[in-house]
């Protein structure tokens, strides 16, 4: 797969037209210079290659900053293609000059120089500028409108058509990877965690909240499965967010959860759990997705305290959710790597048995055992339920549809009742579990 690279000082609209250009809205875009500060990638629209939006390229010896301009020239070094974005509306900058030197040194690669925010015609004959960077050319485009991709298409497959080697259609085996998306609050440790799994420092790690703004997705192979990694923003109370970028970091944050088929819950085992952690469990579970909370630094905690504190935990998600039997809770040490390959085994398994469908025969041999055990009450009217036929309907929750004759009005306990009979009885008690009543239209049941 043929690796592009979008790059240029902040604010030039490189997040923009990477959006464009993969018709998603991965990348965050906001007016303020400096929002992207991870590396995304993503596939083109139409093109069998692959885009990195980098952050916007800035001098600086120390702090976010340079970890993001080091995250950045990385991504040069292996680029098969570069688009330098520079702002028409602006002209050309010293800081333009500086990173057009920069490029050069790091990547032997063809450079398309991109005049981004050219839909007017007025201040064309500044252009002329732009020859200064060295890159030939400057190809004037308008991310936002979409304005003369035809010839960003027609440079890069010039590059791909002398290469050679590379796939003639977009990658599709990321859509058999297992989707993880990592949650939580700023600073509970989800970057050490996604470094941890990768092997290398991929993400930037700090102890300032807030580091991380973009959901980044990272394709990778760990404990033996193809997996995509989804790193994303810190939640915080509403309460304590009052600055727009963090709110739209927190969107795409909760975006992930439905783009996931699995969500990590990443809380800090030295801390009280908060109820915003039990806000994006509520949100998980809604959703039918597989939910694993993760005690991060969990080698922090007096090993005295730790059966109560889990114990605990256990009894504050089980008592909050009704779609869940047993909630998959799991200690792990980011930093240090202990209980990670563990948590994946236990993930993976509850993946695979999240895809099997339960035979129908089996579903109603399980509620004949149950009704025996416990008969149904009676209505309010004095008449009882009848349960006639089951059957599993859907995954994402692991939904059951039961058929039923005369009462209507089942009471929720129940349908707790049943639904833990059946969860335990089919191993699904990590997942979430929806059941939904049939009513028969026949009048004498």
């Amino acid at each position: 797969m043929m690796k592009v690279v979008i790059a240029g000082r902040p604010n030039t609209g490189k997040s923009t037209l990477f959006n464009a250009l993969t018709g998603t809205r991965d990348a965050l875009v906001h007016d303020r210079p400096g929002v992207t500060r991870d590396t995304i990638s993503g596939n083109f629209k139409s093109r069998p290659y692959t885009l990195y939006d980098t952050a916007g390229l800035e001098r600086a010896s120390s702090g976010i900053a340079m970890d993001s301009t080091n995250m950045a020239l990385g991504a040069l070094a292996d680029a098969n293609a570069v688009l330098f974005v520079v702002d028409g509306r602006v002209g050309l900058t010293g800081d333009d000059i500086e990173w057009a030197k920069l490029i050069r040194r790091k990547t032997h690669a063809p450079v398309l120089l991109l005049v981004n925010k050219s839909e007017s015609n007025k201040r064309l004959a500044e252009t002329h500028d732009f020859y200064k960077l060295g890159f030939g050319a400057p190809l004037l485009i308008s991310a936002e409108h979409k304005l003369r991709f035809d010839e960003i298409f027609a440079f890069l497959d010039d590059i791909a058509s002398k290469i050679g080697n590379f796939d003639t259609a977009p990658e599709t085996k990321s859509q058999d990877r297992i989707k993880i998306a990592i949650l939580g609050q700023p600073n509970v440790g989800k970057s050490t965690f996604v470094n941890r799994v990768l092997g290398q420092t991929r993400q930037i790690v700090m102890d300032a909240p807030g580091v991380t703004r973009d959901t980044v997705k990272i394709p990778t192979t760990f404990y033996g499965r193809d997996i995509v990694l989804m790193d994303t923003a810190g939640l915080r109370r509403k309460a304590g967010v009052t600055d727009d970028v963090e709110t739209l970091s927190a969107l795409k944050s909760l975006d992930a959860i439905e783009k996931s088929d699995v969500v990590i819950l990443m809380v800090d085992a030295t801390k009280n759990i908060e109820n915003q952690a039990l806000s994006i469990a509520a949100r998980v579970y809604d959703a039918g997705k597989i939910l694993c909370v993760a005690l991060n630094k969990w080698d922090l905690v007096e090993s005295e305290l730790r059966d109560e504190k889990l114990l605990k935990l256990k009894h504050q998600f089980s008592n909050s959710f009704h779609q869940i039997i047993k909630p998959l809770i799991l200690a792990v040490s980011a930093e240090k790597g202990t209980g990670v390959q563990n948590m994946f085994k236990r993930i993976y398994q509850q993946y695979d048995i999240s895809l099997t469908k339960a035979p129908t025969s089996l579903i109603n041999r399980i509620i004949e055992k149950l009704v025996a055990e416990r008969q149904p009450p009676l209505s309010r009217l004095k008449r009882p339920m009848k349960i006639k036929f089951a059957r599993q309907t859907g995954r994402y929750p692991m939904r059951i549809t039961i058929n039923v004759g005369g009462a209507s009005d089942i009471p929720e306990s129940y349908t707790r009742y049943l639904r833990r009979g059946i969860a335990t009885a089919l191993q699904w008690e990590h997942l979430p579990v929806v059941i939904e009543y049939e009513k028969t239209e026949n009048p004498f049941d």
